[in-house]
């Protein structure tokens, strides 16, 4: 379910939250297992390292999906990692609304990402893809071409 309030600045999404503890995984399964994990429509995945019962170290493996994908989430958690449980439950996610809009830079075009809050631009972020292409092409460092968007955005004002 999605509400759209009457200002449309933000979008506030019904998600499940999933998580894990693993304490005897070996750590170059878990980059597999999120990558899986987002395919099956996970829209966010991260680990936390924890300590455990008997002071084992561990993971902690957490992800937010729509209701939807929760069924071929939990068979990825199950066939994937060495989890004898899942635990997980609904929250709401609070988005602020997101806005795109193209800046020209000395050695091209990068889109940014605005977000939204009370009719105001409260978070800015270059898409980092094409930052990082712009980096390679003209074989530059990736710090200068962030610092061309904020320069080319600053001169919009």
């Amino acid at each position: 379910m999605v509400s759209h309030p009457a200002n449309h600045e933000h979008i506030d999404d019904q998600m499940v939250k999933m998580e894990v503890n693993l304490d005897d995984i070996p750590g170059e399964w878990l980059g597999y297992v999120m990558d899986l994990l987002f395919e099956a429509g996970a829209n966010d995945v991260f680990y936390t390292p924890i300590y455990m019962k008997k002071n084992r170290p561990g993971v902690l493996l957490q992800l937010l999906c729509a209701q939807k994908h929760v069924a071929n989430i939990k068979e990825i958690l199950f066939k994937e990692t060495t989890t004898l449980g899942v635990r997980y439950y609904p929250l709401t996610v609070h988005r602020l609304e997101r806005k795109f809009r193209m800046v020209t830079t000395e050695c091209g075009p990068v889109t940014v990402k605005e977000g939204m809050y009370n009719g105001h631009v409260v978070q800015r972020a270059p898409e980092f893809e094409e930052c990082k292409s712009i980096a390679q092409i003209h074989n530059i460092p990736l710090k200068k071409v962030y610092e061309m968007v904020w320069k080319a955005l600053g001169s919009e004002n």
